[in-house]
């Protein structure tokens, strides 16, 4: 069985193509939440964004199952360890279900340790370009619009609890995948060592003290991204929407249209 596959290209960071997905991200993050604030009819939004889920869900089966074909097999990549493959099952989780955990693990994930892959992207090209440009970037796109849809557009909001369970499981998840480089050799979630290419990584230090940077600067950044959420005269006009107390949900005319 092949090990590793020899890129036969890769995408030029900042090139054209890389700054044309930019300006179409951009464009959707401000657009999807303003269309389904403004949109007629609730129920017919909450469908196709649960639809989304589920075709997401979908595409990332089928993502997984390509990697591990022989022809494709790369033991530093085919497994489904890296952070962003973990971020794919949840994102589709919380689009299919609301769930509180998967709205917040998909919330600070989504909008924090996704968007290296947009500010410095690692796209090889093995063996269909225009595939792997497709796929590359249309499920990171999904793990980034998907939380600026559940938090902005149907008025989810991250509690204190929620980001601690959201960062307990992160350190998890690098658990696991601590185990899996341990045990392939490989470098999933860069916990093992520092990418190959240029990164934000880069400016944290050598391995391993990167990792301790990591993890302080997400405790931070986190709890910045928290706070907001938190304040009297939001919380005055949102409720706890799950069990756990993971998220609370914003009173809107969409959310009186669905349960009045």
């Amino acid at each position: 069985m092949i090990l590793r596959v020899v890129p036969i290209d890769r995408m030029q960071p900042y090139g054209v193509e890389h700054l044309l997905v930019l300006a179409v991200t951009v464009a959707l993050i401000v657009a999807l939440p303003l269309a389904i604030r403004r949109a007629k009819d609730v129920r017919r939004a909450e469908r196709w964004i649960t639809r989304s889920g589920w075709i997401l869900l979908v595409l990332t089966l089928l993502w997984m199952a390509w990697g591990i074909l022989p022809a494709n097999w790369d033991i530093n990549e085919s497994l489904p360890f890296h952070f962003s493959d973990a971020l794919r099952l949840v994102t589709a989780i919380a689009l299919i279900t609301r769930s509180g955990w998967a709205i917040a693990v998909s919330y600070f994930w989504g909008l924090t340790l996704n968007l290296q892959s947009f500010v410095t992207p690692d796209l090889n090209y093995f063996q269909v370009p225009a595939l792997e440009f497709a796929m590359y970037w249309l499920l990171h796109i999904a793990a980034l619009l998907a939380p600026v849809v559940l938090v902005w557009g149907l008025g989810f909001q991250p509690t204190w609890f929620g980001y601690g369970t959201a960062f307990v499981l992160t350190v998890g998840w690098a658990a696991v995948a601590l185990v899996a480089n341990s045990v392939t050799g490989a470098n999933y979630g860069y916990l093992s060592r520092a990418p190959e290419g240029p990164s934000i990584l880069d400016a944290l230090g050598p391995w391993p003290i990167y990792i301790g940077w990591e993890a302080l600067m997400v405790a931070v950044v986190w709890a910045i991204m928290t706070a907001p959420w938190t304040t009297r005269r939001l919380t005055a006009r949102a409720r706890i929407d799950d069990r756990l107390g993971l998220v609370r949900r914003r009173t809107t005319r969409a959310k009186l249209a669905l349960h009045g």
